[in-house]
């Protein structure tokens, strides 16, 4: 791979919420600021710019990542999800945003697509979470409004409603 200069402009393309998309960006440009400015992701938030606060997190090939700890060139030919992914294609919320939602787990909002991104992921990896588990997982996360507790509800009633639907289609 040829050696890009300061400011030199590179095409980046990835598949962004399963849509291929091409933008250009220098090879400094964070991976927050090409999805924002250059794809009109707005979803993804930039709060603390050092990876601390969890505010910009999306999922890279799946895996949740700090989308400001991550250059748009680092991206190319992969696949990047953000919040805007996670509803359906007719804008129905999945059964996160869903629980989140009945459970009151967002006040102002700013945090909310980084937590659910890595809540995405997070339930992914451990389907039946205790409440110590979820509580680790959200460390990673800076949330000034809701005091965690509703976010908490919401993963764990996420989980035990996906984990009935598991037993149900295995005796259906």
């Amino acid at each position: 791979m040829k050696r890009l200069e300061q400011g030199e402009r590179h095409t980046v393309s990835l598949i962004l919420n399963g849509v291929p998309r091409t933008g250009r960006a220098d090879n400094r440009t964070l991976l927050s600021d090409f999805l924002r400015h250059e794809l009109g992701a707005t979803g993804t938030h930039v709060g603390c710019e050092h990876g601390v606060c969890g505010a910009c997190t999306v999922r890279i090939d799946g895996a949740a990542a700090r989308a400001c700890l991550t250059l748009a060139v680092q991206a190319e030919g992969r696949r990047v999800d953000t919040v805007e992914g996670l509803a359906g294609k007719d804008g129905e919320l999945n059964d996160l945003q869903q629980a989140f939602r009945r459970n009151h787990a967002l006040q102002c909002g700013f945090c909310t697509p980084g937590i659910l991104m890595s809540c995405s992921d997070f339930l992914e990896r451990v389907p039946g979470p205790t409440e110590a588990q979820v509580r680790d997982m959200l460390s990673g996360h800076l949330c000034r409004c809701t005091g965690y507790t509703n976010i908490v509800k919401a993963v764990l009633e996420t989980a035990a409603e996906r984990q009935a639907r598991r037993e149900e289609e295995k005796h259906a």
